[in-house]
């Protein structure tokens, strides 16, 4: 396969075990960890926790990036489409609130291969960076009940400056405007998302601009009860950060943030205690599940 699944268009040529382009992945899907995860948002836990399959590669490169050692650090195990089918189902008898793909979008065919045709007793959850391309997105109608994407940026020069992608405010707009346009407005059901967008932000130290232009644009873009908002203060320096980014978000800056979605009216959703930011709640990728 030459590979245009993402925005990077690095036309690489991929197949089931030569790995390939910017993703640095094979077409066979390779995941790091599966378990029942509580760090989600609500919605999505349940329980006992989101079914959760971290996938090993990125299309972006973030320097804060706290999956590390599976984005862009070749942690994985390769699988087979049924052997990842398997994982499906095995987490659902474990008591999973939804099935939650991380970081899926290089292994798409894959994934909607594993899929199949079959309904699913849970929740399907894309639950990306969202670096999307609307073509590739348009593969998964049907398949997907609830998108979780990021939206990092809207403004290039830190989208360029963090994760090297300068074009990524025009493809993840365009593509929560697919998302939204195949789920529709958010529907819960005793406490849990059933179909919908949820938006993931995450408040970055010193960026307090970035985050009020994000915050304007959901608010300008979709009405009460179209999608969910979660305003994410998780931020922890990794090695090597420097300037603004080799410290945590301030008190300050937390309450800023929260007041603006206050003010712009973005009501739905969550907002992340500052406590958050703990580098325990990162898993450790040690191929549990896979």
């Amino acid at each position: 396969m030459i590979c245009s699944l993402c925005p990077r268009n690095c036309g690489a040529e991929r197949t089931e075990d030569r790995a390939g382009g910017f993703c640095a992945q094979p077409l066979r899907p390779v995941a790091a960890k599966a378990m029942l995860h509580l760090w989600e948002e609500p919605c999505l836990v349940g329980e006992h926790g989101a079914g959760t399959v971290f996938f090993s590669g990125c299309n972006l490169r973030c320097c804060f990036c706290q999956n590390r050692p599976i984005s862009q650090g070749g942690i994985g195990k390769p699988l087979t489409v049924e052997r990842l089918r398997e994982i499906f189902r095995e987490l659902i008898v474990q008591g999973a609130a939804c099935i939650d793909l991380v970081t899926p979008t290089q292994f798409t065919p894959a994934i909607l291969e594993a899929l199949g045709e079959e309904t699913w007793p849970v929740p399907v959850v894309w639950n990306c960076g969202g670096y999307e391309k609307v073509e590739t997105l348009r593969l998964l109608a049907g398949k997907v009940q609830v998108y979780l994407p990021d939206l990092k940026y809207a403004l290039a020069g830190p989208a360029e400056r963090y994760s090297g992608a300068a074009d990524y405010v025009h493809f993840a707009k365009a593509a929560i405007l697919e998302m939204f346009r195949q789920t529709g407005p958010y529907c819960m059901e005793n406490g849990s998302l059933r179909r919908g967008v949820l938006i993931r932000h995450l408040l970055l130290p010193g960026e307090m601009e970035n985050t009020r232009r994000v915050i304007d644009w959901v608010a300008e873009t979709f009405r009460p009860g179209d999608v969910l908002f979660s305003l994410m203060s998780q931020y922890t320096p990794q090695s090597g950060a420097a300037g603004t980014l080799a410290r945590h978000v301030t008190k300050a800056e937390y309450r800023s943030a929260l007041q603006y979605m206050g003010n712009c009216g973005v009501v739905d959703g969550y907002m992340q205690e500052r406590t958050s930011a703990r580098e325990e709640f990162t898993p450790s990728f040690d191929l549990t599940g896979v």
